[in-house]
């Protein structure tokens, strides 16, 4: 493009000034240009909180589940066994030994179901994070023979029960008496609350000492090893790679299978919620359409004189669409520093909005998590500006056509 293309082309961006049709084409020049600033500022800041939800899902799973699972061990020598083959694994850091069954909670006249794990203190802290969150008490305080449990802190809440208080787990394997089968009971002592701050783990779960697990649900050995790795992510590759090694009969489940919908379920709402967004951009740029036609129409004697001056049909066509790209462009740049500080604030955005109007965007028993994380991602941001410049860029191929087959003698005849 050479210097007077650029300089013409710029001089009819900056004269769409007046009243009548300069006006309403520069109107609709602005509209197009808000219209790829939201639309791109829109689609950053969506991209980023969807990136930060799906990475807060996952590290708040793994603080309580673990990256790998083998199942299916009857006895304590597989246990062991296991433990052993797995160490010998280079992506192996830690194994720990659970015991894991359903449960009916009572404390006062309040019943609640959970899931009971039994845990080995000493070794969960390096499968889980859950020593971690702990809001009252540590994982330290479930001893054998002592019969303490940790609760989640919503369902502590539910239960109405404190630190040191009993409650009541009743098991579904019954007691067959005389009298028929009854359901078994045991009282443990409250030692400790933890709260990871996802609703799935903290209203649903209950820790207690392994040994004390097996007494309960009368088990000769463990329900399962948990693995945790050097990287989340080496997860189906260790697995299939212990599935050469373990015994046939062991079950082994990695995170990503295990928890596979809601991860599936985020990046299926990620793609769609970008085509979507996308569009208000595509919008913006059929209204970069509207304007340069309409500029062309309006320009069609100013064409006819550059044509008679020697501007050949390539350098109408490259005056137009440097129009066209300058919306485009300034548009864009405009909804990449939007989005972005947007974006990089939204923690702190969105609490403002909820304390202003009196609303709460994420039900914590919905959503999983109350609070909205961002995770901006440099890919994400230059993959919306291509696309936003692209669109714009071919928005002005028809308008730019156009005015390049202006005829001269036509346009200037009423003149």
């Amino acid at each position: 493009m050479s210097p007077y293309e650029i300089a013409v082309g710029l001089r009819y961006t900056r004269a769409r000034r007046g009243s009548g049709r300069n006006s309403f084409i520069s109107f609709i020049a602005l509209t197009s240009m808000a219209g790829i600033a939201l639309g791109v500022a829109a689609l950053i800041v969506v991209l980023s909180v969807m990136n930060g939800f799906q990475d807060e899902l996952r590290t708040r799973i793994l603080s309580v589940a673990s990256h790998i699972e083998v199942r299916g061990l009857p006895t304590l020598d597989d246990e062991a066994a296991v433990a052993r083959l797995a160490l010998a694994n280079p992506h192996v850091k830690a194994t720990a030994p659970y015991v894991s069954g359903q449960a009916m909670l009572s404390a006062g006249e309040v019943n609640r179901g959970a899931l009971i794990r039994g845990i080995d203190p000493a070794q969960e802290d390096g499968v889980a994070d859950i020593g971690r969150h702990m809001r009252a008490g540590a994982l330290s305080n479930l001893k054998p023979g002592e019969f303490g449990i940790v609760l989640g802190g919503e369902l502590a809440r539910a239960l109405g029960a404190r630190m040191g208080e009993t409650v009541v787990v009743i098991t579904p394997q019954g007691n067959v008496t005389a009298a028929g089968t009854l359901p078994r009971l045991k009282s443990f002592k409250v030692v400790g609350v933890f709260e990871v701050g996802m609703y799935e783990f903290d209203s649903g779960l209950a820790l207690i000492d392994i040994d004390d697990a097996r007494k309960l649900y009368r088990l000769p050995g463990v329900s399962g090893v948990r693995l945790k790795l050097d990287d989340m992510f080496n997860a189906p590759a260790v697995a299939r790679e212990l599935m050469g090694t373990l015994r046939s009969g062991a079950e082994i489940r990695d995170w990503t299978r295990s928890h596979a919908n809601f991860f599936r379920a985020v990046q299926i709402e990620k793609r769609v919620m970008f085509i979507i967004l996308t569009l208000i951009i595509a919008v913006a740029a059929f209204n970069i359409v509207s304007a340069q036609v309409m500029t062309v129409t309006d320009k069609q004697a100013d064409i006819a004189i550059l044509r008679t001056l020697g501007a050949s049909p390539a350098s109408i066509m490259a005056i137009f669409m440097l129009q066209g790209a300058l919306i485009g462009c300034i548009g864009t740049a405009i909804g990449v520093v939007g989005g972005v500080l947007l974006a990089l604030n939204v923690g702190t955005v969105l609490p403002a909005i909820e304390r202003t109007f009196g609303v709460q965007f994420l039900d914590k028993s919905v959503y999983y998590i109350s609070e909205l994380p961002s995770d901006l991602q440099r890919a994400d941001v230059v993959t919306i500006a291509a696309i936003a410049l692209a669109l714009a860029l071919a928005a002005t191929v028809y308008p730019a056509w156009s005015a390049a087959r202006v005829n001269p003698a036509e346009a200037l005849r009423y003149e």
